[in-house]
């Protein structure tokens, strides 16, 4: 996230493909899971009042991530900066404090971990046979690698969230939770935006380097995939598919940690809440404690402590509480 991603491009560039491709599919995740299983649920009241800060982080990470992607001559660190762009949207899904937002994010999280590890992947079959990372070394190899070139495709517009594929579910349901929630509308605007120049950044790579005329001969003698490589991308290219197809069993599943997500952020930050969806637990001390407090009294009090109930929030004030009794509100 901005403006500690800068360590991000030269990992990935001095990295080997297997290192890119741990650093894309999982490492770089393990920061947005930490905001969205302890910073945010743990510390809600401080995230909501920094909402407006990490926000605006989010989106200047966006912007930033496709600007400078706008700017790279090096394919691999073209790909390293799109990853800055795209956990943007996961930050803004999470703090725009909504089940879609939350949903979003969530899913971008899968889907950034498979669309830019086959990126990271297919890139990495190219550069064994060239050993070459700027655009302008290649050139027109559409015409000796069309099955390579197919799968690139594919995955490119994973990248830039073409419908159909994982990536435009990610990025809807962000921008659809970004729209709905309490942040201003600019930050939605300016998310939508970098939509179009994250295609403009990955279509004018893919034209610089597969289509056009072949300007390198070295470039004629390329072999397309074989059996082994095949083997390894042809299960991301069906994950993408799937996950763009299909998403609702993996939503589903997502569906309670949202939903637990989203009622600790709202409720511990003032948000109103449904009474109706509130229930209050009235449980006994525990029998250390009333013995602490009265050691002779301890048996008598074991003996005569209330059984736990359960009590609608509509009907606190009906129904007295003893003040012994301390009330747990969960949602």
């Amino acid at each position: 996230m901005f403006p500690v991603h800068t360590w991000l491009p030269d990992a990935h560039v001095q990295a080997p493909v297997a290192g890119s491709i741990m650093l894309a599919g999982i490492m770089l995740k393990m920061g947005t899971f930490g905001f969205w299983r302890f910073a945010i649920p743990l510390f809600p009241v401080a995230a909501r009042q920094h909402q407006y800060l990490f926000s605006v982080l989010a989106v200047i990470g966006i912007v930033y991530g496709a600007l400078m992607c706008l700017a790279q001559r090096d394919i691999k660190k073209l790909i390293a900066y799109s990853s800055v762009s795209h956990l943007g949207y996961c930050m803004l899904g999470m703090m725009a404090m909504t089940a879609e937002g939350a949903t979003g994010s969530a899913y971008q999280m899968l889907n950034h971990g498979v669309s830019t590890g086959a990126l990271f992947l297919l890139f990495g079959f190219l550069y064994e046979r060239r050993h070459a990372r700027l655009m302008s070394d290649y050139g027109g190899i559409a015409k000796v690698m069309p099955v390579y070139t197919a799968f690139f495709v594919i995955v490119t517009f994973s990248s830039i969230a073409v419908p159909g594929t994982n990536g435009f579910v990610g990025e809807f349901l962000v921008l659809l939770g970004t729209f709905k929630s309490n942040l201003p509308m600019v930050f939605g605007i300016l998310a939508t935006t970098c939509v179009v120049l994250g295609a403009a950044y990955m279509l004018w790579m893919v034209q610089k380097v597969f289509f056009g005329q072949v300007t390198h001969p070295e470039n004629l003698a390329l072999k397309d995939l074989n059996a082994r490589e095949l083997s390894a991308a042809i299960p991301l290219l069906l994950l993408i598919a799937l996950m763009g197809l299909k998403p609702q069993p993996i939503l589903d599943v997502l569906a309670s940690s949202t939903t637990r997500f989203v009622a600790r952020a709202r409720f511990a930050t003032g948000d109103e809440v449904d009474e109706r969806k509130v229930r209050v637990y009235v449980r006994q001390l525990p029998k250390q404690a009333v013995a602490m407090a009265d050691p002779v009294a301890a048996p008598a009090a074991a003996l005569d402590a209330p059984v736990p109930t359960m009590i609608p929030a509509g009907l606190l004030r009906a129904k007295a509480i003893q003040p012994t009794q301390p009330a747990l509100v969960h949602p």
